[in-house]
């Protein structure tokens, strides 16, 4: 029975000793990709995440306050009887007078 006991316990601690070399190991490994694709991901020029969210976030409020802006223009050019819409903007705009009077 001693002998059953202390290969029992031979048998535990080589599983106890694979099992930490195991866990080491895969930490190690763990690390060595983060590592790649850290390597991986900086070559490819991406951006991060909070980089995103304020162009995000400066994107709308521009398009804010450029509908704003454009709602003010629409105001301001029906109080003055100016067109507005495409037959406006098909028009040619007229050149300043940059032509020297000589001719």
């Amino acid at each position: 029975m001693a002998t059953n006991n202390r290969l029992f316990e031979d048998f535990a601690r080589v599983a106890q000793g694979a099992a930490g070399a195991l866990a080491s190991l895969r930490d190690e490994l763990e690390a060595q990709i983060k590592d790649q694709v850290d390597r991986v991901l900086s070559r490819m020029n991406l951006v991060r995440r909070e980089e995103f969210d304020a162009v995000q976030a400066m994107a709308s409020k521009a398009r804010r306050e450029q509908e704003a802006l454009t709602t003010r223009l629409v105001a301001i050019e029906a109080k003055l009887g100016i067109a507005t819409g495409k037959a406006a903007s098909a028009r040619p705009r007229r050149r300043a007078a940059t032509r020297s009077k000589s001719r």
